[in-house]
């Protein structure tokens, strides 16, 4: 980005799965895990990619419901407890940034942008996610899915972030990959941006966002275009 005509300080408020890192490869891994353990046959990437958005206990009831459905009632909660001591050993094994997102939003920050997460992943491994990848140090607050009393796309969520940076809507713009990120900026107030690299089983050029980006040379300049006011694209239909 260049230093001359500088956007005027704000706040991005990023999710993390499928806009930031593809943890994609990591998820399969620890889904398949839990479903040999339960005798069921794997899943395929893909097929985990359309799963992924709404937290763990969802991702964990589609996994089982695609692999011969669901368990006896009741017995969810100690699928997703063993789901997530299969994940949180092997976090960061195949779990990378996308093309361009350090360097990127480095220099957002250098140019006085404010940074935060707001995922519904839990906060612990979304905080190690960030630490081990060397992200840490960009973002001045971190929101997991369990970090407050709602998730995405509930838009208290984004609140929660706003307010821990002691932040007003419009001063903040939402980078996502999903429709619920899409529900909870615009119910928060914000405008979003979505990336096209993203999970889930609306693909994010049918999820509504203010502007749509192929990578991340092209965050820059469509924050730049929502600041100034000029939105680049026409928002597609909410599902």
């Amino acid at each position: 980005m260049s230093r001359q005509g500088l956007i005027p300080a704000r706040i991005l408020i990023c999710d993390l799965d499928g806009t930031l890192v593809d943890s994609a490869p990591d998820l399969t891994s620890a889904v398949n895990d839990l479903l040999a353990e339960a005798a069921r046959p794997p899943l395929s990437e893909a097929a985990v990619r359309r799963m992924v958005g709404d937290g763990v206990p969802k991702l964990v009831e589609r996994a089982l419901t695609a692999s011969g459905g669901l368990p006896e009632a009741g017995a969810l909660a100690d699928y997703v407890a063993r789901y997530l001591g299969f994940y949180e050993s092997r976090l960061t094994e195949l779990t990378r940034p996308y093309p361009g997102a350090v360097e990127t939003l480095s220099e957002l920050k250098s140019t006085g942008w404010r940074l935060a997460i707001c995922s519904n992943k839990p906060e612990g491994p979304s905080r190690h996610i960030l630490a081990a990848l060397g992200l840490d140090n960009l973002f001045e607050a971190v929101a997991g899915g369990d970090t407050f009393a709602v998730k995405k796309p509930d838009p208290g969520h984004v609140r929660g972030v706003l307010d821990a940076l002691g932040a007003a809507p419009d001063e903040a713009v939402m980078l996502g990959d999903s429709l619920n990120d899409v529900l909870a900026a615009r119910g928060a107030g914000l405008p979003v941006i979505a990336i096209a690299n993203g999970y889930g089983p609306v693909p994010a050029q049918e999820i509504g966002a203010d502007a749509l980006i192929e990578t991340f040379a092209e965050l820059p300049g469509a924050l730049a275009r929502i600041v100034s006011g000029q939105m680049p694209q026409t928002p597609g239909p909410l599902a």
